[in-house]
């Protein structure tokens, strides 16, 4: 994997990825309500979670980091290049699974760089830029349970975050058909977790990176194992305002650059396979084929189009 991982990102879009990534020039970029604000306040709101690990979370004093954060980083670097702005003042918003879309809906965030699945009900109220991580929706358990599977979770207590769609998805799985559960929320992953850790909830179901993430920053990790069948295959975006389509424009254009300029791999070793702040614990989470097949395909599909039969 590291040999892999070491190694230039997919030859045959790299020309074509260029041309995107530098059609957006200073001169370029059309009238856009949100580049406009950035331009004239030198500041733009970035919406990050608190403990979605790796993706976007606190390591503590009210700084954040994670593999979301810094490729938005990046993003709002290469835009702050484009407007020919010498800096940019990132504000960082801590948003949770309930109020990020409403957030960025009426402008309070510029761009959040969370855990946000791109399905179609939520693209009704805001736009997602081209997905750079897909992820597979597992279940967590006590090592010890006897859980390997979703039939074994019947009369158990299910833990989810209150505003996801993981316990949903749960239930739609044809491998669910008569297994009766209780759900139990979590005000957001951490706490899901805990309930988990408790003894509160018997399984936590969620984003695998976020399981992964959770148990390896727990006090036992070798106490916890991911089990059963994958409930489905996410692409996880960075969210955009949905009126804004020249803003996210730029956004693409900057990922694009990103990916041509081989990127890509090394962030990925650095967030999911080596030790990450704040106690250095590896997630361990292997580049999968789909976000491999993303990188070197950029579109902002939404969810039904990954799991249709």
């Amino acid at each position: 994997m590291k040999k892999v991982l070491a190694q230039g990102v997919f030859p045959k879009a790299v020309l074509s990825l260029f041309a995107t990534a530098f059609l957006a020039t200073p001169t370029a970029f059309a009238a856009s309500a949100t580049l406009d604000k950035i331009k004239s306040t030198g500041a733009v709101t970035m919406g990050v979670r608190e403990s979605s690990i790796p993706m976007s979370y606190t390591t503590g004093d009210s700084r954040f980091d994670g593999y979301h954060v810094e490729i938005c980083r990046m993003i709002l670097g290469d835009i702050k290049d484009k407007l020919g702005m010498s800096t940019i003042r990132i504000n960082y918003q801590p948003v949770t699974s309930q109020n990020r879309v409403p957030l960025v809906q009426n402008g309070t965030v510029d761009i959040e760089c969370g855990t946000t699945t791109n399905n179609s009900t939520r693209a009704k109220d805001v736009g997602f830029a081209n997905t750079l991580y897909v992820e597979e929706v597992r279940i967590a358990v006590k090592a010890n349970s006897g859980i390997n599977s979703i039939s074994q979770l019947v009369g158990k207590k299910v833990a989810t975050t209150t505003g996801t769609t993981s316990v949903q998805l749960l239930r739609k799985h044809e491998k669910a058909n008569g297994v009766n559960f209780d759900e139990v929320f979590g005000k957001d992953h951490a706490d899901s977790f805990l309930l988990l850790e408790s003894g509160r909830a018997d399984a936590f179901v969620m984003d695998g990176s976020i399981l992964a993430g959770n148990i390896a920053n727990s006090k036992n990790p070798k106490d916890y194992k991911i089990v059963g069948e994958v409930l489905a295959t996410e692409p996880i975006a960075i969210m955009v305002p949905k009126n804004d389509p020249e803003f996210k424009a730029a956004v693409n254009a900057a990922i694009a650059k990103i990916v041509a300029n081989g990127k890509m791999p090394g962030l990925w070793n650095k967030w999911f396979l080596s030790p990450i702040p704040p106690k250095n614990a590896v997630v361990g989470l292997e580049l999968s084929p789909a976000t491999k097949n993303a990188w070197a395909n950029l579109n902002d599909k939404p969810a039904e189009d990954y799991n249709k039969k």
